[in-house]
């Protein structure tokens, strides 16, 4: 009786509330995944030639990276105004926006990667015959993985936080119920669909640490002669 009374209660954890709007909820988490997910791909799609344009020279990156981090310090009402007249109040409207904003965090993040990679390790593969793509694909882009997987990491969890922004023209997942609890102060929509989005971050970003790891295995391999040479140094220190 009690569990039934916390909606006329207003109570901040209900339970009633959660078998009652199970598919509200599971509709909102699923729009708010899909949003994420399309605009995290297309910023990197976007940003991994926009990298490489930028790696080409200070007269390119300037103006790269400049747009970019302008287009991160848009308020995103300034943004999707902005948007509005090409889009309408659609889903595009907010994918669109996500996507430019996470191009900062993944731009420089493709490019420091990139620009990290050993000259040796470029200068050998050129010696064995590896033309520009070959390079780029076998040797650069590998060995730039960790920084590339840290970029998309950060990205994505902003992404999932921003997304609830989408609210505004009715396209935000899971904002969309905080912004409808708000006017009434529904204390437990508000509370559970915040509580949603920060373990959608946390699932994401712990996805794709996993992802991180298998595909940079040589990162978490610590070798006889760097753990010879580390024992040596904190004995050193030690005495």
């Amino acid at each position: 009786m009690a569990e039934q009374n916390c909606l006329v209660a207003n109570d901040w954890i209900c339970g009633e509330y959660l078998r009652s709007r199970s598919h509200e909820l599971t509709e909102a988490t699923v729009q708010h995944i899909w949003i994420t997910v399309v605009s995290v791909l297309i910023g990197l799609a976007v940003a991994f030639p926009l990298a490489l344009l930028a790696r080409r020279g200070r007269g390119f990156a300037g103006p790269v990276l400049g747009l970019t981090t302008v287009l991160y310090t848009v308020p995103s009402l300034a943004m999707f105004s902005l948007l509005l007249p090409l889009f309408g109040l659609s889903a595009a409207l907010v994918v669109t926006g996500l996507v430019l904003y996470s191009l900062t965090i993944l731009v420089r993040n493709i490019l420091a990667g990139l620009e990290a990679v050993p000259q040796e390790a470029k200068e050998a593969a050129r010696g064995m015959g590896y033309g520009p793509v070959r390079l780029l694909w076998e040797v650069e882009l590998p060995l730039a993985l960790p920084a590339l997987m840290a970029g998309l990491r950060i990205a994505t969890v902003s992404t999932v936080a921003l997304t609830t922004v989408g609210s505004l023209v009715g396209k935000g997942g899971l904002g969309n119920l905080i912004e409808d609890a708000l006017p009434s102060f529904f204390k437990a929509q508000v509370l559970t669909a915040s509580v949603l989005c920060v373990l959608l971050a946390v699932a994401a970003d712990l996805l794709l640490l996993g992802v991180q790891r298998l595909l940079t295995p040589w990162t978490r391999i610590r070798t006889p002669a760097v753990a010879s040479a580390g024992e040596g140094i904190a004995k050193t220190e030690a005495g």
